[in-house]
């Protein structure tokens, strides 16, 4: 098989949810290049073993989904810096017979609420994490990144949010659930890392009004696109951002990577995934 022929993939379990193949498949069209890009359903015994083996099966690279990002990073030969830093890889290719990866959610995050909600970063102080997995270590990235000087990390289960806060300085508080409502006092943006409020769970269900009105509120859950907690954000008149543009623009570095062009995030792009949302959750 030779290397033009080799296409990317996501791998995750379940993946059958997964719009990164539209995305792929999109750019690949508009820029007029040969390649593929497929869903993998691995299961956990045999994840390790596949990406070890991924040019076997016909891929230069892939994505790697829930519930492998952390398993992904221990298989590196070599990580980038953010890779490093978060201890979580989302992107793979090879260099030679080099096993590379790289973390691309931060960026996607921070670049989905510059789109979404233009200067959502001025003047920001106080900013409120819900959940402490590794979505919420990229988001707290993201936020320390652009200036927010004091961050809270709600989690059901106090011990992970105080892990999680220990890594990433004194600027990051855990909090218990029940402390919620205090933290979201003076607060200038709030995000949903859970999977609460996502199409097949439960809803999320939180008191918003100690949250000031002016506060953004953001949920990283793209299916469906107005989750609970971003319908009740909007009817008390907070601005939302919805976490579809989290996933469009995380995939942009991997395209690069695996097919040598770099694509654009374009409003025809967003439509078409939306639509096909819209159609599953109709």
């Amino acid at each position: 098989m030779s290397e033009n022929s080799l296409g990317a993939c996501v791998i995750g379990h379940p993946i059958a949810h997964s719009r990164s193949p539209m995305i792929h498949g999109y750019w690949l069209k508009q820029l007029g290049l040969a390649g593929h890009y497929n869903r993998e359903d691995i299961l956990p015994e045999h994840f390790a073993g596949f990406v070890r083996a991924l040019r076997e099966h016909g891929y230069k690279g892939c994505n790697v989904t829930l519930p492998y990002k952390e398993a992904a990073f221990h298989l590196l030969d070599r990580a980038t810096p953010r890779a490093q830093q978060l201890q979580v890889a989302n992107t793979l290719w090879f260099e030679g017979d080099i096993l590379c990866g790289d973390n691309t959610d931060v960026e996607g995050f921070v670049a989905n609420l510059d789109e979404r909600a233009p200067h959502w970063d001025k003047d920001l102080k106080k900013a409120v994490v819900l959940g402490a997995g590794g979505a919420a270590a990229s988001i707290i990235v993201g936020l320390q990144e652009r200036g927010a000087s004091e961050i809270y990390v709600v989690n059901r289960t106090f011990e992970k949010a105080e892990i999680l806060a220990k890594r990433f300085g004194a600027n990051v508080h855990p909090a218990h659930w029940s402390d919620l409502s205090e933290c979201l006092k003076n607060s200038d943006i709030l995000v949903n890392t859970t999977s609460l409020g996502m199409k097949g769970q439960s809803e999320l269900e939180i008191n918003l009004d100690p949250l000031p009105l002016t506060a953004l509120v953001t949920d990283i859950v793209y299916v469906p696109l107005e989750t609970g907690l971003l319908r009740q954000a909007k009817q008390r008149g907070n601005p939302i951002a919805d976490g579809l543009g989290m996933l469009l623009y995380q995939a942009v570095p991997g395209f690069e990577h695996w097919f040598g062009q770099r694509p654009i995030v374009t409003k025809e792009l967003r439509r078409l995934i939306e639509d096909n949302i819209r159609g599953v959750t109709a």
